[in-house]
């Protein structure tokens, strides 16, 4: 049976593969909503191999939940500033 690291490991990986990919069409479109993905799914790369390779017990890791925060805010403002119109 693999370790939960393994897993984490490669949901860290799949996070990241998809800010590259949304990094690579707001290049094309220069769309800041791609811009604003690319950044939020980083941010929850970051969170996930933090929260994995720190080794930190739970009581003393909630700080790093602050990045999955600001990820979903980043994404909540950028699809209500492209719903909103210009």
């Amino acid at each position: 049976m693999p370790h939960p690291e393994f897993f984490s490991g490669f949901q860290a990986a799949g996070l990241l593969v998809a800010a590259l990919f949304f990094l690579r069409f707001w290049n094309r479109t220069k769309d800041g909503l791609f811009l604003a993905f690319a950044l939020a799914f980083a941010l929850l790369a970051t969170q996930q191999f933090l929260t994995t390779f720190l080794g930190l017990p739970e009581e003393d890791r909630s700080w790093i939940y602050l990045l999955r925060l600001a990820a979903f805010l980043i994404l909540s403002f950028a699809i209500l500033r492209k719903n909103m119109g210009r």
